[in-house]
Formats: C-alpha cells, structure tokens, sequence
C-alpha cells in the first residue's frame, strides 16, 4: 500500500487508475472491507474536480443508493479517501459476462433511477453514469459511484461524460448541467444491459475516435455521430423486450432534449405505469375468453369423462410437485454452497495470517526440525522406524510452539468446540507431514500427501503413493469424502494452500509452505423440513471410488441418534447414474437408494425427486441435492378430495343443465301457447 492508513490493514491491490491506486482494506476496529483510493499521481490530479467529488459524496451520506464515503486523508502522503467495498465489482464486469436478462435489467435499471432521484432532489447531477460507475451490493443491488463529474444543478460549469453514454448536448465545453443529460445516460445504461453495448457504439465509430486526438473535434464528432445516425433499435430484438419498454428506452434517448423525459422521477412513473399494464393483461385475457369459455362449460361437461379429468389433474399436480422440489433443490443447493463458501472463507482467512506463517517459514528452516519433517516424509520407512520419530515430533518444541498459535489462530465462530459440523483443523507441509492439528491427535507426523485436500487430484492416491514433486493443492477448493473411523460418517476437507510471505520472495515465486485443512461432517450440510413426506438427501457424484455414495439422508440422522456409529454396509450403497433423477421418468418414478435397507424399508415408495448440483464459485463440488417427494402425500391425497369436488360440481352443473333446460322447455311451452 503506498502509505500508511491508521486504523486500516491493507489485504490486496484492487486496481490501478489514471490518478493513483485502489486497495482493498480491513478496519481494524470493526473487521469491514473498505476500498482505499490514493492519488498516488498527484502531477494530473485535478484538486478542485476531487473537491467537488467529496463534497457531491457528503451531502449524499446515508444514502443507500449511493457507495458510501467514509472518510479523507487529503494531509496525507499521498492524499487518499476511504470508500465503502463492494464485493460484486461493477456493472460493467456484469455486463461483459453478457446481456441481462429482461427483469434483472429493468431491477437494476429501477433501482439506478430511484437512485438518481433522491440525488437530484438534493441538487446533485450525477453526469457521468455509465456501468462502470455502478456498483453491485452483496444482494446484486446497484449502488451510484464516481461523483467526479457531478454538478449541482445551480452550477454553470459544464461536465463531460464518457462516450456513448454521455446526451449529444452534454458533449460541448460550453453546456450547462441538465437534468435530462442523466436521463439520456439511464436510457444508455439500460440498452447496454439489454444488448451487452451502449447505444451507436460501432467498430466504426470507436475506429474514427482513436484517430481524433484533439478534444473539440471529439465532441464534434461524437454531436454529429448521434444526430445524423438513425435511432438505436438492436435493443427491441431482445428476448422479453416490450413495447413500453422499448418506447422508455427510446424516449431517454431522444437527441432532442425537449423530446426525452423531463426528469428521472418521470421515467421511473412511466416505469410503473407499464408495471400495471402488465398486470392488468391477465385480467384483460379473461374478460376476453370469459364468455366464450362460459359456452363452453356445457360442451366441457357433456364431453370430458371423470377419468379424464384425473388424468390430467395428475399429470398437473405431478408437474407442480416437481416444480415445488425443483425449487426446493435449488434452495437447498444454494444454502450448502453458502455454507462452504462461508468455510471457504474461514480457511482462507486463517492461512493468510502473516504471524502464523512467518512463526511457520521460520520453524521449517530450522534444520533440526527440517531434518526430523525429511524423515517422517520416507515414504520407504517402515512403521517401528517412524513410531519413535512420529513421538519425538509430537513433543519438539518448535512443533508445540507452532501448535499454540495455530489454536490461537483459529475463528471462534469455525472451531470443533464451538460448531458440531467441524470435526477438525490441521496444517501439512510441503511434504504432507501434519504438523499441528485442532484437536491434537494420533495423526500429527503422518503423511497425507496421498489426500485429495492436499494434491488438489479428484480424489485420494494409495496410502503409500506420494504426488510428483511440486504437485500440491493450486488454490481453496473441497477435497474427495472420506469415512471417518468413529462415526462411519462421511467427511470432507476444505483445504487451501499456505504460502510464505510475499515479502520474503518474489512475487513470481511464491514459496509453497503446505496445505492448512478444516475436515467437515457432511452429514450436517443440508436441511429441509418437510418431514418424512418430502425431504432432501445429499449425494456425492465425483468421479472415483467414492461416486454416488449417500452422504445425507433421513435414515442416517435417525440411525445416529441411537446409535453412536453407523454399520459399514452404508459404505457400500450407491446411487447408479441410471438411477438419477436427471430424466422426466426418473423425476416421476424415483427410487430411494437407501430403501434396500432392511431399516429403510419405509422409503420403499414411489418418489416424485428433482437434483441440483452444489456449486461454489462458479465450480462443481460434484456434490448434488435431491429433493425427493412421497407421491402419494402429494398426488394421491389431492386427487382423492379433487375428485369429490368434481363429483359436487357435477351434481350441481347437472342440476344447472336440468333447470336451463326446464326454463327453455317452459318458456318454448308458453310461447307455442301464446302462438
């Protein structure tokens, strides 16, 4: 970090700039991340244009639509402002992954327009809104940033936004702030949502830009590119894009100004009036087909058998249970995956602490200890020769010493006395020989560079195999199960390689120290209440021998709650490629694989299920949910009192037909009277 910030740790470079640096910090009093700019390259600064920036971000303090200041270090050397972090980075990076989808553009789009308007209505135009310039929260919500260019509307002085999304007006040195240049700007920030690029942004016209070096002629160019090209339309071939919506878009980006909305207030109310006429089409289509379906509930009933009827009530109740657990899995699924990323983060954060790995790089230089690590490491000694070492090891003082702080270390929130689900903490050397481990065990002086948690393969080596020199563990991630000894309950590593302090080398060659692990009963992973109608069962489909064992299910809660260990036969049942719900067959006719089980016999039952894969940072765990539903609790039972209804309502619609039809025999009986 280029200076010093009291009360602030700095943990990583975030970006570089045309004025300086941004860094990602931890305050120390309360443990939150802040982004640190520093205006490193004061020769460029404009300290009037930072002024106003500060001054824009003041006045807007609290607002939750807007990336918060917290503090400024203008005396300092170099000056520096505190910002609030946002983890999600920018629209932009959003963006540039692809298009929005339709609702999520209009979300985001609403959210940045209800921003502005509480801007506005303190006198601050913002002028430079691009996606860039927006932020994403930690729950996906916009957030405004950069007030560099910001005006308040009593000020003459004009702005410059960026190109393509800055009104054709607004690109002249002498223009006077508007209101209307932010709404040209939301108009272009939702077209590149929708489209994945900002309105009359072409190969051509960024071709002519590069070649214009002086800043009149840019804006010159940029006025007469928007005036004489034709109006933007790409943004009316996107999926879901509706009339209404496009003539918003279109409207904010009128070349005239008179032509656009007057202020951001009257898109956001042109926004909600094409929410309620959105709304208001169902009730439109049924005024519409109300009538004609009323001719034809005589035909309805004359025509359609009861067993018809059934039929497709259970076809559709099916298809709305699969639906429900579909949802449930996906539930289910994000809740696992936040919980190991939540793990992901507690070993991440241990293994970067810069006392423990100092303390650690200096007691593996120590040659004593490195020459008793190098022997514990042979993989050709034999058990009686490693026994004593593994001893002297356990009481070596540097180890010991190492020991306490790594107790020390560790989060109260992750530790095995504190949380059920962790079983462990351990570290592994370059060798993999375990040198310290939370609880203390037999296992410290054994070698597990074997482990998936430690080499980073998709599963376990033989015990006796080592990897290839300089293959370990690359980055976090979830090693193979394994069974533990006392429980016969499925365990799981989450590992991430330890390195020596970037300081101490160069950054091209970072010193590989070891694996630091946290092991994990995965039978505590998931949860739905549904009780033992619908519930969800946790499935391991990594490539291996331990592919498609049951890690979570019912049965095994019920068997530990009486018993203090699970018997080896679940070790052995497997759920078969074949058996998985991945086809609408297999969803309507699930099999649950524990069912085989002289205790399981009560899941003998045809199931409704739907699978989701467990996903953390964008990769597969090769874990997968199924939520699996009694067919009977959820067809059977509703098809019973459906059919009684539809007995009643054919009573009464029999009734109905017998009266109608009386009426008409009588009314045709008195007018041939009359006649």
């Amino acid at each position: 970090m280029p200076a010093p910030v009291p009360g602030y740790e700095p943990l990583r470079l975030l970006g570089v700039g045309a004025y300086g640096e941004v860094w990602v910090a931890r305050e120390e009093n309360t443990g939150r991340l802040v982004a640190i700019k520093f205006y490193t390259h004061q020769g460029g600064l404009d300290w009037a244009l930072l002024t106003r920036e500060v001054e824009k971000l003041a006045l807007l303090f609290a607002d939750r639509y807007v990336v918060q200041l917290i503090g400024v270090g203008w005396n300092a050397e170099p000056p520096y402002c505190i910002m609030e972090y946002l983890e999600k980075g920018s629209l932009a990076e959003r963006i540039a992954a692809g298009p929005l989808p339709v609702e999520e553009a209009v979300a985001v789009f609403r959210d940045v327009a209800a921003g502005l308007v509480h801007a506005h209505s303190k006198g601050v135009l913002h002028c430079d809104l691009k996606p860039a310039n927006i932020l994403l929260d930690q729950d996906g919500k916009p957030r405004l940033a950069d007030f560099g260019q910001s005006r308040f509307s009593t000020e003459q002085f004009p702005a410059l936004g960026t190109m393509y999304f800055m009104a054709p007006e607004q690109a002249d040195l002498k223009a006077v702030p508007d209101l209307r240049w932010d709404v040209y700007a939301l108009g272009a920030l939702l077209y590149c949502m929708l489209t994945g690029k900002p309105p009359y942004q072409t190969e051509e016209t960024n071709a002519a830009f590069e070649q214009l070096t002086d800043l009149s002629e840019r804006l010159a160019y940029y006025r007469q590119t928007i005036e004489h090209s034709p109006p933007p339309m790409e943004h009316r071939r996107s999926r879901g894009v509706d009339k209404m919506l496009a003539g918003i878009i279109e409207r904010c980006l009128a070349v005239e100004p008179e032509k656009r909305f007057p202020n951001v207030q009257a898109v956001l109310d042109a926004l909600e009036l094409r929410a309620a006429r959105l709304a208001r089409r169902p009730l439109m289509l049924l005024g519409a087909i109300g009538p004609a379906l009323l001719l034809l509930v005589g035909a309805w009933f004359a025509w359609q058998s009861f067993s018809t009827a059934l039929r497709q009530s259970t076809a559709a109740l099916t298809a709305q249970a699969l639906a429900t657990n579909g949802f449930a899995a996906r539930y289910v699924a994000r809740t696992a995956a936040n919980d190991l990323e939540r793990r992901f983060q507690f070993v991440e954060q241990t293994a970067a602490d810069e006392s423990f790995r100092r303390k650690l790089q200096a007691a593996l230089a120590d040659p004593d200890f490195d020459r008793l690590l190098t022997k514990l490491s042979d993989p050709q000694a034999s058990e009686e020769e490693l026994k004593p070492l593994r001893a002297a090891f356990q009481e070596h003082p540097l180890r010991k010493a190492l020991q306490a702080e790594f107790d020390a270390l560790l989060p109260p929130a992750a530790r095995p006395d504190r949380e059920a689900e962790v079983a462990s903490w351990f570290f592994c050397d370059a060798h993999g020989v375990s040198l310290v481990r939370v609880p203390e065990g037999r296992t410290i002086g054994r070698n597990f560079a074997w482990r998936s948690y430690f080499h980073g393969g998709p599963n376990d080596m033989p015990e006796s195999r080592r990897p290839p020199a300089g293959r370990h563990l690359p980055d976090t991630s979830l090693s193979d199960v394994f069974c533990s000894q006392a429980t016969s309950r499925w365990i799981v590593a989450v590992s991430t390689p330890v390195w020596a302090p970037t300081n101490d080398v160069q950054e091209n060659e970072k010193k590989f120290l070891g694996v630091l692990a946290m092991t994990v009963e995965v039978g505590r992973f998931v949860e739905l209440r549904g009780g033992d109608s619908q519930f969800a069962v946790l499935v391991n489909n990594r490539p291996g021998v331990n592919k498609g064992v049951i890690l979570q299910h019912p049965l095994l809660d019920k068997l530990l709650e009486t018993h203090p260990k699970l018997p080896d036969r679940f070790k052995n049942y497997r759920l078969a490629d074949d058996d998985l719900p991945d086809t609408l067959e297999r969803q309507e006719h699930y099999a649950d694989p524990l069912a085989v089980d002289p205790q399981g016999r009560d899941y003998n039952r045809r199931w409704l299920a739907r699978m989701e894969p467990v996903r953390v940072r964008g990769r597969d765990t090769g874990w997968i949910i199924i939520v699996q539903e009694d067919y009977e609790a959820a067809v059977h039972g509703v098809l019973k009192r459906l059919a009684e209804k539809l007995a009643r309502y054919g009573i009464v619609a029999l009734t109905v037909v017998i009266l109608l039809m009386a009426g008409l025999w009588g009314t045709a009986e008195r007018l041939s009277i009359r006649h």
